[in-house]
């Protein structure tokens, strides 16, 4: 079936072209009979207005385009709805791109956006990227980093202080008696892994009479989990750590299911701790303890940050960051015990 066009709203009204051109665009133009005339046409035809046209003659359009790494990670997906939430309150709407982690689709989607004149973009990536952006910025379409703290004053980012959230992950596993402690998590090219490796390990080097295995796990999904928990199931009991602290909740998640069924009783043998708190950890059937990375106004301030660089408004503060809160639930609580 052929699409409505406007040609066939005129000829159905009984006006020309321009009119109803006029109706879509600037109504005040129209007498109130032309008006109603047309009206009943599109709605007689069921047209739809296309916004094309008008997006190529003023260069944007009314959408900001968000590429997200890995929208089945709970975390991300969360962070894609409050954006959503915000960008309809200031009367945009959002598109959102999957890259799978794939640079390669995070540039095809960079160039899809600009192809289609969005507002603005957001961006969330776990390789570096703010050369790239840089250049999206030269060619007019302003961007904000999210996730990652910019290196770049002139790039603006929401993200959150993993280091802290690294730290307050390892002062919670050494002060409830774990010892012998994994970090599990890569590849630590990953800023966001990397950051919350450092903090980890700050705590540990203070400490002084514990130790930090890293398990290299690239794969940070309850597959990875679940790899990693079937090599620690392998070790001899004396040999396994006492405490783990995963990067993601997805990966926390996998282990804990391997040690469980390899007859492992969390937390009285080993007390695990993830990261972003996602829907996931509360509903565990061992809830799982968890570093938040998820804020309220986490969605809006992204949002704004972008109106503001779309404005061209001297932003004070172009690096936002958000200080994590670490969430204690069952997988922690009662290590060592009976």
């Amino acid at each position: 079936m052929a699409r409505v066009g406007i040609r066939d709203v005129a000829a159905l009204s009984g006006v020309a072209v321009g009119t109803v051109s006029n109706y879509l665009n600037h109504p005040d133009r129209v007498s109130a009979d032309k008006a109603e005339r047309i009206r009943y046409a599109i709605d007689s035809l069921g047209f739809v207005p296309s916004n094309a046209g008008r997006q190529l003659r003023l260069g944007v359009s009314s959408v900001i385009g968000y590429i997200a790494p890995d929208v089945s990670n709970p975390y991300f997906a969360e962070i894609a709805e409050s954006v959503e939430r915000r960008a309809s309150e200031r009367g945009v709407t959002v598109f959102l791109a999957n890259s799978h982690r794939s640079e390669e689709r995070e540039n095809s989607y960079i160039q899809v956006f600009e192809q289609h004149r969005v507002q603005g973009l957001l961006m969330s990536s776990h390789v570096p990227v703010e050369d790239r952006l840089a250049q999206v910025r030269k060619r007019g379409t302003p961007s904000v980093l999210v996730g990652q703290r910019a290196r770049s004053s002139d790039q603006p980012s929401v993200s959150l202080d993993d280091i802290s959230g690294g730290r307050q992950a390892m002062r919670h596993l050494l002060d409830v008696g774990c010892r012998r402690i994994a970090f599990v998590g890569g590849p630590l090219g990953i800023p966001q892994v990397a950051d919350r490796l450092t903090g980890a390990s700050e705590v540990v080097r203070s400490f002084g009479a514990a130790t930090l295995e890293v398990i290299d796990m690239p794969d940070r999904t309850v597959g990875g989990g679940r790899e990693v928990g079937r090599s620690l199931m392998a070790r001899p009991a004396e040999l396994r750590p006492d405490g783990i602290f995963a990067v993601n909740d997805l990966l926390a998640l996998g282990i804990m299911h391997e040690l469980v069924l390899g007859g492992t009783v969390v937390p009285r043998d080993i007390a695990i701790v993830g990261y972003d708190d996602n829907e996931f950890a509360e509903a565990s059937l061992i809830p799982l303890t968890s570093v938040r990375g998820r804020h309220a106004g986490f969605g809006v301030a992204v949002v704004d940050l972008l109106f503001d660089a779309i404005q061209g408004v001297a932003i004070a503060e172009p690096h936002r960051m958000f200080e994590p809160d670490l969430v204690v639930r069952a997988s922690t609580e009662g290590f060592g015990g009976a």
